[in-house]
């Protein structure tokens, strides 16, 4: 059995959301993670920086002898996950925009994406629009100031529902019934979020499904 860490990394605190979700389903894995916080945020940053940023992630994590890669950033996956897996032999396990389940679950065929500027500019994430919208209207909102109330604990109260329903309320009132959360960072304001949509909107967090991927990469020894 490999008892080495599975390495995770983000540009700052989002991706311990996604590493909370990996705790619940691998309890007896050791994780190291990595918030590369000089160069945080990476959602506004020119692509260039971000794929080496995220190579010099990978390079650090392989010096600590980790057995797999979680790149816990929708931003990173968007734009430097093929080059990651194009250079590297490791498992690298990526994120997504939760689009399929979104466009399953949809009762008023029109679902919201909350991302980065970067993810959402992607060519990843329009192929996976692409693959998945032809029957539902997919609505993409960037909230750029999203991830900086998560880094100033800002989560819940008054201020911070004001500033998300700027981005949310459009989302709702378009007949957005579904909302997917695009952005690592954007799970520790569910409570707020779900407080603007409304009762009604679903709100998916895709770690849940990075985990699962992950367990089952392990499992199956994939390299």
């Amino acid at each position: 059995m490999n008892d080495a860490p599975i390495g995770v990394f983000d540009s700052d605190v989002g991706g311990l959301s996604v590493s909370r979700e990996i705790r619940s389903a691998l309890p007896h894995e050791d994780l190291l993670y990595v918030a590369d916080a000089g160069a945080a945020p990476y959602g506004d940053r020119p692509v260039e920086f971000i794929v080496a940023r995220a190579r010099l992630m990978v390079e650090f994590l392989l010096q600590l002898r980790v057995k797999a890669v979680v790149v816990a950033c929708n931003t990173a996956t968007a734009v430097a996950v093929q080059t990651l897996r194009s250079h590297y032999s490791i498992a690298i396990i990526a994120m997504e925009p939760a689009v399929k389940p979104a466009a399953r679950l949809t009762e008023s065929d029109v679902i919201g994406v909350l991302a980065t500027s970067q993810t959402l500019a992607s060519e990843r994430y329009a192929r996976l629009t692409g693959r998945f919208g032809g029957d539902v209207e997919i609505l993409s909102q960037a909230c750029p100031e999203f991830v900086a109330l998560v880094e100033n604990a800002e989560l819940s109260g008054a201020q911070a529902e004001a500033l998300i329903a700027r981005y949310v309320t459009p989302l709702v009132a378009r007949g957005a019934d579904t909302l997917v959360l695009g952005c690592t960072h954007f799970p520790f304001l569910r409570a707020a979020i779900q407080t603007v949509a409304g009762p009604h909107v679903r709100v998916i967090d895709p770690a849940t499904a990075v985990a699962r991927e992950l367990q089952r990469r392990l499992q199956a020894g994939d390299r």
